[in-house]
């Protein structure tokens, strides 16, 4: 018995023998339609959302310290909507899913977490205990 090589790299090298019913062209076009499409939907969410955010900023009385962090907060959210707009042209280009990516939005999501919840408890006027134990738990489940 010799030696079997594999002769695909990926499992996509496996269907390439016309095992799928539905012609692999027209997988990989469908798939690159799909990715186009959510790259072009997040860039219109991600220019929608700062919109948003500098119209909120203008509008928000006192700007410190509210306005400053509700600014913080949705520019934190606009750079985790562009991190996923990045992954998916990443995927769409080189065909692969980086997962530093996760890792950087997971980051941000956290640290935008930590700062909202931190700002609310500076700024409650009547710190009770409960308060407090319901923002930790709020922080901690996410």
């Amino acid at each position: 018995m010799g030696v079997v090589k594999m002769k695909y790299k990926s499992i996509k090298g496996l269907l390439t023998k016309d095992d799928s019913l539905i012609p692999l062209t027209f997988i990989d076009k469908l798939e690159d339609i799909v990715h186009g499409f959510l790259g072009i939907v997040l860039f219109i969410i991600s220019v929608l959302a700062a919109g948003y955010t500098l119209k909120r900023l203008l509008e928000t009385h006192p700007f410190f310290p509210l306005g400053m962090i509700q600014a913080i907060n949705d520019i934190l959210f606009v750079v985790i909507i562009l991190e996923i707009m990045r992954t998916v042209i990443v995927r769409f280009t080189d065909g692969i899913f980086q997962l530093d990516n996760f890792l950087i939005i997971g980051v941000i999501a956290a640290f935008r977490d930590i700062l909202t919840v931190g700002a609310s408890l500076t700024m409650e006027k009547t710190k009770t205990t409960e308060y407090f134990n319901r923002a930790l738990t709020e922080m901690g489940s996410r």
